[in-house]
């Protein structure tokens, strides 16, 4: 089934619509949601929460790309999840370690909650994004959107772990600078990369 005809289920309030999201993206958006959360429960219910948000969502919503659309519901119901649990907090999660190492590249009023009210940042960065290499792209965007670990992306990349931290290293740092140049971070706010 194609995306189109199962927004369009959405549309219509079919009840088939929720199974066929499920076996379209199913897999996928437990993916999304597991490399957030590391727990197969949390993950889970995460998912569920996704297609409920999804039939709320669906009319108005008619997403262009179903695929991303779901990813993006997961993630942030994933985050919200994490949150409640205080995980960011206390430290020692996948997801924690990735926006601490992102968060050196960001100004220092950066509110990683608040990412609506930033949308110049947001601009910048997606302007950054689309200029980088795909293979920059990819483990950038792996790493921090998807939150995966850089053994994970090492693995599936068929590269060294060791490539995939410098590989890291170096795109935050052309980050740092495409910010400062942009004017969106302040040079006396530069923490190091």
């Amino acid at each position: 089934m194609t995306d189109r005809e199962i927004v369009n289920l959405y549309w219509q309030r079919s009840e088939n619509a929720i199974p066929e999201t499920e076996r379209c993206y199913g897999p996928y958006c437990h993916t999304v949601a597991y490399n957030l959360l590391r727990n197969l429960q949390d993950a889970e219910e995460s998912v569920n929460d996704t297609w409920l948000a999804a039939w709320n969502a669906m009319p108005p919503a008619r997403p262009n790309s179903l695929r991303a659309w779901l990813g993006k519901l997961t993630r942030n119901i994933a985050v919200t999840r994490l949150r409640r649990k205080g995980s960011l907090k206390r430290g020692g999660c996948e997801a924690a370690v990735a926006l601490e190492e992102l968060s050196e590249c960001l100004p220092g009023d950066f509110d990683l909650e608040r990412t609506v009210e930033n949308r110049e940042l947001l601009r910048c960065i997606d302007g950054f994004l689309a200029k980088l290499p795909e293979r920059e792209r990819v483990i950038f965007v792996g790493r921090y959107f998807y939150l995966l670990t850089v053994e994970e992306l090492a693995e599936s990349l068929r590269m060294k772990s060791a490539t995939v931290k410098t590989v890291l290293y170096r795109t935050r740092a052309k980050l740092l600078r495409e910010l400062e140049k942009e004017g969106v971070t302040d040079e006396r706010e530069r923490l190091s990369v």
